[in-house]
């Protein structure tokens, strides 16, 4: 076969970059930070609040009937979720409604999405509620929320941090349901502190680390937490939120215990509810087509379970759990307890990435969709003031939504405008309607949640595909499910971050690792065990690894490199050592023979001729090495010069050949880098046969003739 004929790549001399000093790149830093001027003012105040620059150019008969109809209809969407999510948050309705209504205010001045949805999301609203009704417990209070609260004047010292449950805005004793807000409200300023400090110090790149299956995972779990803890309502049970692990599992023992005090009122009101609930989804999804605006379903089955509980009496005849009252207006803004934030500091951590995670995910995602960029520095700046500001008028953690953000899309939303009348809609409800929902059941708001939670616990149809696509996200996505919902919705994430990484670590402590044949024909070199019709060829091996080279797989990579080339140095040096001695052994004899006897001596010392002379490392999949990698990559290169065959390296990229620099591996000042890496796996191949063929002249010359002269 002819070789493929290749132009032959010249070596390339590297650009030299001048690198600043530390010293100096913090200077000059500084000094942009710190300077002012009229552009630089400009420049930051249409950054923090994009607003000012899109605001202006808005095309009013264009936008503006979409924005409206799109923010009527996330209106309705949030007055009966606003109400719904706070019994997930352990919280009075009304605060549901302002962290809606303060919510949207803030995101319209400041986020940089035109369709993202900022508000009560139900994630947030159990991981806030598990951490107030363990505040609240600990704090002394009786967490059945069916009993009246009471005034408790109590001090109750834990981690050396006392919980003072005065509330000294209003000069009287704080109850249970005052202290659950201080404690939402602290915790949730410390989550938009920590989101700030994130995005001061570019550490949005944190969000990296929860993978798509990851998250899935999570939201899935969380949903299925969800659902456990409101099952209650549905069945009209009194009995507590479990606190700690095994949430589920425990809740679920509990219903179960006690199902024969099932209220009949709640459970025939729940199953007419989620039957109507789920019928409307149903039509929507089926006939989305036709319908230009999604079903207020929601809003209607809260209307008409309302009036049917008001004249119905169902609290008073059936003891059926209503909302209560819900006053009108606003309460005074108050600072969140500092005090209360020492107890809660740990339990913002996560709260603040989740909502930084999906806030951001979901602003690129609908940005990608409809054609326009978002930047997701402000993004978090913008989610972590939505939780700073809101916490100081007794609201809780919010973060941008999935579903209402797809409505939002759907209804022809075209700005944040829509987020306004939204806003609006809620203030109407908070100045003039919030007392009509008194005779409200719980029940009706848990089956809107329940029913909300239909997408999320859908995607366990989705796990056989997970499978088949991969293996292991289809793992990292029932290992965090589990995780969330059998243990806890925290521990949940950690579980679901810390197994994703080890997934990483463990594809590439042992990659794949192949020999390559050439194509016939061709300058390509491919799998040996992937593709048919490949040319192996003759005593060169070429060995590619296709994993980064580093102190974890240090050990793998030597192994499957002995086994591939089918070739250790170390054994072969032992084989020979012991052929050697056995060699000497033979001489010794034979020559005490040949003393007696006066002859020749004739001792031949057998050695194999190996089947190759050279080994190519493609090192094209190898993306970077560490001082572990560079010293096996120097140990190789002397381990087999010892037994006469040559290793060459082929397509190293810059990083793998700077650390091969740094640790000296192509000799002083790289003098022998020109006969050891090479461009690509075909020069190499070129090298090695001609240096092959050369040294095979030079070991065995061809014999002249003599010339004759006649005599």
């Amino acid at each position: 076969m002819e070789e493929a004929k290749v132009t032959e790549v010249p070596h390339l001399e590297r650009r030299v970059r001048k690198r600043k000093e530390p010293m100096a790149i913090l200077k000059t830093k500084l000094s942009r930070s710190l300077s002012c001027s009229m552009p630089r003012v400009k420049t930051t105040l249409t950054g923090l609040f994009p607003v000012v620059f899109w605001l202006p150019k808005y095309k009013l008969k264009e936008y503006i009937w979409g924005d409206l109809m799109s923010g009527l209809v996330i209106g309705i969407i949030l007055v009966p979720q606003a109400i719904a999510y706070c019994l997930l948050a352990g919280v009075d309705p009304i605060y549901g409604l302002y962290t809606s209504f303060f919510a949207n205010i803030i995101y319209f001045f400041m986020g940089t999405s035109r369709h993202v949805s900022v508000g009560i999301f139900s994630l947030m609203s159990l991981m806030v509620g598990q951490v107030v009704d363990r505040e609240v417990y600990m704090a002394g209070f009786d967490l059945d929320d069916t009993k009246a609260d009471g005034i408790l004047n109590v001090t109750v010292d834990s981690d050396s941090s006392a919980v003072n449950l005065t509330m000294g805005a209003f000069g009287m004793e704080c109850g249970k349901e005052c202290y659950a807000i201080s404690i939402a409200a602290a915790m949730t300023f410390l989550v938009g502190i920590y989101q700030v400090l994130m995005a001061v110090f570019r550490l949005g790149f944190v969000s990296v680390y929860l993978s798509a299956p990851m998250l899935d995972g999570f939201a899935t779990g969380a949903s299925f937490t969800i659902l456990t803890v409101q099952a209650k309502y549905l069945l009209g049970l009194k009995i507590p939120r479990h606190q700690g692990y095994g949430t589920v599992v425990v809740t679920w023992i509990n219903i179960l215990s006690n199902i024969q005090n099932t209220n009949y009122c709640d459970l025939i009101t729940s199953a007419i509810c989620i039957s109507v609930l789920v019928a409307g989804k149903e039509l929507q999804e089926r006939f989305k087509d036709r319908f230009k605006i999604p079903l207020p379903t929601e809003l209607v089955v809260v209307a008409i379970a309302t009036l049917a509980s008001h004249f119905g009496d169902f609290h008073r005849r059936y003891d059926s759990n209503v909302s209560g009252a819900i006053p009108t207006g606003f309460i005074p803004p108050k600072v969140p307890s500092f005090g209360l934030m020492p107890r809660v500091a740990f339990d913002a951590i996560p709260l603040a990435v989740i909502s930084f995670a999906f806030t951001v995910s979901l602003s690129e995602m609908f940005a990608k969709k409809n054609g326009y960029t978002v930047r997701p520095n402000q993004e978090m700046m913008a989610i972590a003031f939505c939780n700073i500001i809101p916490s100081f008028f007794h609201c809780f953690t919010t973060s941008a939504a999935l579903a209402k953000t797809m409505v939002k899309d759907s209804t022809g939303c075209q700005t944040q405008v829509s987020s306004i009348v939204s806003a609006f809609v809620v203030l109407l409800v908070l100045l003039f309607f919030a007392p009509l929902f008194y005779s409200l059941q719980k029940c009706v708001l848990a089956c809107i949640i329940i029913v909300s939670l239909r997408g999320a616990l859908r995607k366990f149809r989705d796990v056989p595909s997970k499978w088949r696509i991969s293996k292991m996200d289809a793992v990292v996505w029932m290992v965090t499910m589990s995780a969330s919902a059998l243990i806890s919705v925290e521990m949940g994430l950690v579980v679901g971050v810390v197994f994703s990484m080890l997934c990483i670590i463990v594809q590439t402590q042992k990659p794949k690792v192949s020999l390559l044949g050439q194509i016939h024909d061709t300058a390509h070199y491919e799998d040996m065990e992937e593709y048919e019709n490949l040319m192996s060829l003759p005593k060169v091996k070429i060995f590619r690894f296709q994993a980064p080279l580093y102190y974890a797989n240090n050990d793998f990579f030597l192994k499957s490199l002995y086994k591939a080339v089918g070739l250790a140095p170390f054994l072969e040096m032992t084989r020979r050592r012991k052929a050697e001695k056995k060699g000497e052994t033979l001489a010794a004899k034979e020559a005490g023979r040949a003393d007696k006897t006066n002859g020749e001596v004739k001792v031949g010392l057998g050695s194999r001729e190996l089947d190759l002379h050279t080994i190519i490392l493609d090192c094209s999949a190898m993306p970077f090495i560490d001082s572990t990698g560079m010293q096996t990559f120097k140990g190789i290169l002397k381990d087999y010069k010892e037994v006469g065959v040559t290793v060459l390296l082929a397509s190293c990229n810059t990083t793998v050949i700077d650390s091969l620099s740094q640790g000296s591996f192509f000799g002083k000042a790289d003098k022998d880098m020109e006969n050891l890496s090479f461009y690509t796996v075909h020069a190499a191949v070129q090298f090695a046969n001609d240096r092959a063929a050369s040294t095979s002249e030079l070991s065995n010359p061809v014999p002249r003739e003599l010339p004759s002269w006649d005599l």
